[in-house]
């Protein structure tokens, strides 16, 4: 981890991939904050655990580097994916990859864990993932201090069992869980 850390370091400024203001708390902002997800994403089933809008390859990269569980990064701008790869290679994890390109673009999937941070409003996140979840599939959101609001303006649209978390690097920031996820009105039974 501590490679990753001195490679994100390095990277940082050239291409953005952490706010200045976080560098000198990095372990807790982005580690710690990134390896919290573990604790809700329950066990490994075999099934790709897929990250969206990797970026920095947080918390991607981070939990590759702490489980042995395949994981699939999505990110769509090229520098990014550079990076992640080159990171991938450098830290030789054999159980992660980087998918170049939009979420909706993923070839359909049923993923273990979902998971995002900083990526988009629940709304947008779940309309453009769904393809990639069933019923069984985890979702583990990290949402800043807004998480309760935003999960309240997506039940309009969304079903399924959702919670709230508090964070453990943050007290004024929230995860958001959710299982068995559908458009509200659709059943949710599906595969």
């Amino acid at each position: 981890m501590e490679r990753y850390v001195a490679i994100l370091l390095s990277a940082a400024d050239e291409q953005n991939l952490i706010a200045d203001s976080t560098k000198p708390h990095i372990w807790a902002r982005h580690i710690v904050d990134s390896a919290q997800l573990l604790t809700h994403a329950g066990d490994d089933d075999g099934r790709d655990w897929i990250d969206l809008g990797s970026g920095a390859g947080l918390p991607g990269i981070v939990i590759a580097c702490l489980v042995d569980r395949p994981l699939m990064m999505v990110e769509s701008r090229r520098k990014r994916i550079d990076f992640l790869n080159d990171v991938i290679a450098d830290l030789n994890l054999g159980n992660a990859r980087v998918f170049g390109g939009r979420v909706e673009t993923v070839p359909a999937t049923k993923a273990a864990v979902i998971s995002a941070r900083a990526y988009a409003p629940l709304p947008k996140l779940f309309s453009s993932a769904l393809h990639l979840s069933d019923k069984k599939t985890v979702w583990v959101l990290p949402k800043g201090r807004n998480a309760q609001n935003e999960l309240e303006a997506a039940r309009p649209a969304w079903q399924g069992v959702f919670h709230v978390e508090p964070s453990v690097t943050d007290a004024d920031s929230a995860l958001i869980v959710a299982r068995n996820l559908a458009p509200a009105g659709k059943k949710k039974g599906r595969p």
